[in-house]
């Protein structure tokens, strides 16, 4: 696929296309690291979790990622349907 770009444009495009990806990646995680202490951590009287917490953070972020993992395939199906019905027109 020809873009219309140098190779220079090209090599730019990309770093700032990864660097993007990697700058939204750490959004996510520090979202869920957030959410998650949020909602589990709530004994400061030690440093080490205690055995509640440290389940509650488990089934958290389990939860969070098989969440984030049915939304992206959720959005490939209507992304797919959506470009079925491009092609139809």
């Amino acid at each position: 696929m020809d873009t219309g770009l140098t190779a220079a444009e090209s090599r730019e495009l990309d770093a700032r296309l990864q660097k993007r990806q990697v700058k939204e990646f750490m959004n996510v995680f520090g979202n869920l690291v957030d959410n998650c202490f949020n909602a589990c951590v709530d004994d400061f009287t030690s440093k080490a979790l205690s055995g509640r917490e440290s389940g509650c953070i488990s089934r958290c972020v389990t939860k969070s990622m098989t969440t984030q993992a049915r939304l992206g395939e959720r959005f490939a199906e209507l992304n797919a349907t959506m470009t079925a019905e491009m092609q139809k027109r």
